[in-house]
């Protein structure tokens, strides 16, 4: 399926050895239509595509690689800096802080003041500056220092995965997206795995020269080079961007485009806030307990410090292969709310699992994994369903938001549980977050199947509910368009019984909000 940046009357272009095409004051040249160079330089072909998505991909490698250094180095941390693991859990929280209030802003500053090319730089270098805050305050002992590099970092983080989601819905629609998420996850995920996998490493080798806290800190130096490279990243997908946006005329002269108001939020629908408290209740069960899972693999289970922080990693091992294959299956059958369903009650089990039997943790974290992926796979892309394209940026913003403000409270709280109570009492806690995730859930069924809405319906038949939308909108503004509306059915393939249903329900649902 073609990118929307393909579908801009560029027809013109089609079979043509080179091309030139004039837009205002910027002239842009495609030479060479056949061949390596029309496959490589021309956003309208596939390759080219792919080559943006590699570089929107690898733009979360340095930020969840460095995001996790804490949680593979967490006995290291708590022994060379004296702290507590109330204190450790500070290193997450401060990290979340910052976006409770950051991330909507991110969002709105990427819709309305700065653009994505931008905005994405911006938040990379806070990214760089932020790490390297970070490793200062390890280098000279000051946990403060360490706190403020971490609120630095925060803020480029959970800004730079909300740009991340805009240049994907910008790039690709419809069937493509979900598996656009789920490559971006895996990407990113690349990035957490490799850190729990080399991290412990590193500070050994480090600690021939370095001793305690100077040690650590050059690691976390050391470890700051990914973000160096998320940077140049952006630059280069910038250009991309640019180009692709000129060469298409995306955005032609005189076109109005759609803008962002602080008091559009108010007009969000339910759906979106019920997303947004499975998200938070969800995800505050997962990045928590794997923050604070490196003791408690050594703990219950005696595990070494190396092989704890492989199972510990694990999660993010399988979310790297299986959510860009959720993001295809997803793609490919819609019932989004089914799968985000499904997911939650999988997690429930793993946790179970972990809590209250001494079964392989192996089995529990790639348990774990699994359910994961297919949660980020299908709940993410559901936004684009139920929110206008012009304020997806805000409206991720909001739900990163939210997630940060859990994520925040909750890793202060675990680590507290932890020094008074135990791992056991943690997993409760974690079970307990997990169930009310799955509550948001079945409310947001019931509310999407009440209201005749597209989320858990497949995807032929929200295909054609999109066509039928439009018919209602022509037969209502233009009555000679009917012949047209004939002919795309009479073109549209055959529906199920069960896809017929969902189809004449919606129907129903357009004709009253016409």
């Amino acid at each position: 399926m073609s990118s929307p940046l393909l579908n801009d009357g560029t027809d013109s272009f089609v079979g043509e050895s080179s091309s030139s095409t004039n837009f205002g004051e910027n002239e842009i040249t495609v030479e060479g239509s056949k061949g390596c160079g029309y496959l490589f330089c021309d956003p309208r072909s596939t390759l080219h595509r792919f080559i943006a998505l590699i570089f929107m991909c690898l733009l979360g490698f340095g930020s969840c690689f460095c995001y996790d250094n804490p949680g593979a180095l967490q006995d290291n941390f708590i022994n060379d800096m004296d702290i507590s693991t109330a204190q450790f859990a500070q290193l997450y929280a401060w990290y979340s802080w910052p976006n409770v209030v950051f991330c909507f802003i991110g969002g709105f500053l990427l819709d309305s003041v700065f653009g994505v090319r931008l905005g994405t730089v911006i938040f990379c270098v806070l990214l760089v500056l932020g790490q390297v805050v970070f490793a200062l305050g390890g280098i000279f002992n000051l946990f403060w220092v360490m706190l403020m590099g971490r609120f630095i970092f925060g803020i480029g983080g959970e800004s730079l995965a909300v740009a991340q989601n805009t240049y994907a819905v910008s790039w690709f629609k419809g069937k493509e997206l979900n598996m656009v998420f789920g490559l971006q996850l895996s990407f990113a995920r690349v990035g957490s795995t490799v850190n729990f996998n080399t991290i412990e490493h590193v500070y050994r080798w480090m600690e021939q020269f370095y001793k305690g806290h100077t040690c650590l800190g050059i690691v976390l130096l050391l470890a700051g080079l990914t973000c160096v490279g998320s940077l140049i990243c952006a630059i280069v997908l910038a250009v991309i961007d640019y180009r692709a946006e000129k060469i298409l005329n995306k955005r032609p002269e005189g076109q109005i485009v759609d803008t962002i108001r602080f008091s559009d939020i108010k007009e969000f629908p339910t759906s979106f806030w019920l997303m947004t408290g499975t998200c938070v209740a969800y995800y505050v069960a997962i990045f928590p307990f794997i923050a604070l899972g490196k003791v408690f693999f050594e703990r219950k289970y005696d595990f070494s410090a190396d092989n704890a922080n492989t199972v510990n990693g694990i999660v993010y091992i399988v979310s790297a292969f299986a959510s860009p294959f959720f993001g295809f299956v997803v793609d490919r059958c819609g019932r989004n709310i089914f799968w985000v369903f499904l997911s939650i009650l999988v997690t429930i089990g793993a946790h179970g699992l972990l809590a209250f039997t001494f079964v392989n943790p192996y089995v529990s974290m790639f348990i774990m994994g699994f359910s994961y992926s297919m949660l980020a796979s299908a709940l993410w892309p559901m936004v684009a369903l139920v929110v206008p394209e012009y304020q997806l940026g805000t409206a991720y913003g909001i739900m990163q938001a939210f997630q940060n403000l859990g994520l925040a409270v909750i890793s202060m709280t675990a680590g507290y549980i932890v020094d008074q109570g135990g791992y056991l009492i943690l997993e409760v806690f974690f079970l307990s977050w997990l169930c009310l995730s799955l509550a948001f859930t079945i409310v947001l069924w019931f509310c999407d199947s009440f209201q005749k809405g597209t989320l858990n319906m497949s995807i032929s038949a929200r295909d054609r509910w999109e066509h039928s939308k439009i018919c209602h909108y022509h037969l209502l503004t233009s009555p000679v368009e009917e012949d047209w509306c004939t002919d795309q059915s009479d073109n549209s393939v055959a529906s199920t019984s069960e896809d017929s249903e969902d189809i004449q329900k919606s129907s129903v649902s357009n004709t009253k909000l016409l």
